[in-house]
C-alpha cells in the first residue's frame, strides 16, 4: 500500500511539475520567445525620443527667430501695409505731361485747329471749390472729384477747349474749323491719344468731354497714399 500510495504522490508531483513549467513558459520570464515577439514596445519608445531630440534644434531656431523679430519690430513691418513717407508738394504739371501738352498744342495747329489749354494742375482747395459748384454753391455741376480725388491735383491731366478766328472759346464737340469733314474736337482727341492721353469723353459713368490725362498707371488711391509717378521737378524753396 505504501508503493502505490507514493507512486500516486509522485504522479501528482509530476503533473503539478508540468503545469508549472508549462505557466512558467508562458510567462516572459520563462519563454525567451515572448522577449522577439514584442520588441516594437521597446523600439517605438526609443524610436519617439529620437524624433524629438532630432525636432529640438529647429524648434529653438524657430523661438529665437520670434524673439528676434518681435524685438526688431520685423513683425510689424511685414504683417502692417506699405509706409508712404509724405511726397513733396506738387505745384504743376508733370514735366512729361506737360511736354505732351505742348506737342499737342503744335500737331493740332499744323492741322488747322487752334487749341486753348483751359486748366491743368489744379490745388485741393481749387478742386473742392470746384465740386461745390452745383451743390453749396451757385452753378451747374462740373465735376465729382473732391479735392485729392482728381488727377488734376497731382498734376497728370489737362483741359482744352476750342479758339475760334474771332477768338470765341468753344466747347462744341461738332465744330468743323478747318473744314475737313470731320469734327475738330475728335481730330484734337485722336491727336492726343496717340501721345499717350487718355481722353475723359470714353468714360461711361460721367464723361468729362475737355479732359485729357496720363496717370502712368497709378490709380488715385494711390496717389493720395504718396505713390508717385518719377519724373516729377524738385521744388523750388
Amino acid at each position: 500500500m505504501m508503493n502505490k500510495s507514493h507512486s500516486a504522490v509522485r504522479r501528482t508531483s509530476a503533473r503539478q511539475d508540468s503545469f508549472r513549467d508549462q505557466a512558467y513558459s508562458s510567462s516572459p520570464a520563462g519563454n525567451p520567445a515572448w522577449h522577439k515577439q514584442s520588441p516594437r514596445k521597446k523600439t517605438s519608445g526609443r524610436s519617439n525620443r529620437t524624433k524629438r531630440k532630432s525636432r529640438l534644434p529647429w524648434v529653438l531656431l524657430l523661438v529665437i527667430l520670434a524673439v528676434v523679430g518681435y524685438r526688431s519690430g520685423w513683425f510689424g513691418q511685414l504683417f502692417q501695409p506699405e509706409r508712404i513717407n509724405p511726397p513733396p508738394p506738387i505745384t504743376g504739371l508733370h514735366p512729361v505731361v506737360a511736354a505732351k501738352q505742348k506737342e499737342l498744342v503744335s500737331l493740332t495747329g499744323q492741322q488747322g485747329i487752334r487749341v486753348v489749354i483751359t486748366d491743368g494742375f489744379r490745388s485741393s482747395e481749387e478742386q473742392d471749390a470746384l465740386y461745390n459748384q452745383g451743390r453749396s454753391e451757385a452753378g451747374a455741376v462740373v465735376t465729382y472729384a473732391k479735392g485729392g480725388q482728381s488727377y488734376h491735383n497731382y498734376g497728370l491731366a489737362i483741359d482744352f477747349a476750342l479758339k475760334k478766328p474771332d477768338g470765341n472759346i468753344i466747347w462744341d464737340l461738332d465744330y468743323d474749323g478747318n473744314q475737313n469733314g470731320r469734327s475738330d474736337w475728335l481730330e484734337v482727341v485722336g491727336i492726343a491719344k496717340k501721345l499717350g492721353f487718355t481722353w475723359g469723353g470714353d468714360w461711361t459713368d460721367f464723361p468729362d468731354y475737355p479732359h485729357l490725362q496720363m496717370d502712368f498707371g497709378y490709380s488715385i488711391k494711390q496717389l493720395k497714399r504718396g505713390l508717385r509717378p518719377k519724373g516729377y521737378a524738385t521744388p523750388q524753396p
